[in-house]
């Protein structure tokens, strides 16, 4: 994947890469490649991380990606929604592990085990 730089991407943009990036993520789960995945994930992060930076926290725009075609990158979305729309993405995260999709439903049960116990708070 070609670096760019994300803080002169449109909101749209980044949210675009975002899908298209855990969609990647999905792929290299699927057969096992670890390197690649983490590598994905780290650039998963960094696009969260210049959406929360932008006025307003732009995280919110996340939740759109709830009705994406692909499950990985619904679950990453929940994941990094949670401290801005909390109800949204923990219903997104119960859908998922409604759905007994694996491994994205162990993934989902997992961290709404983690927020109920208080182990995981979402900032």
């Amino acid at each position: 994947m070609k670096k760019v730089d994300l803080s002169k991407m449109s909101d749209g943009d980044l949210v675009q890469l975002f899908a298209e990036n855990t969609r990647e993520q999905d792929k290299a789960l699927l057969v096992g490649q670890s390197a690649k995945y983490n590598r994905l994930f780290v650039r998963m992060k960094e696009i969260h991380d210049e959406l929360k930076a932008r006025p307003g926290d732009q995280r919110r725009l996340l939740v759109q990606l709830f009705k994406f075609p692909n499950m990985h990158v619904r679950l990453q979305a929940a994941k990094l929604t949670l401290a801005v729309a909390p109800l949204e993405a923990r219903n997104q995260l119960q859908a998922i592990v409604d759905s007994k999709w694996f491994p994205q439903a162990g993934d989902a049960g997992m961290c709404l085990h983690n927020l109920d116990t208080g182990f995981y708070k979402p900032t």
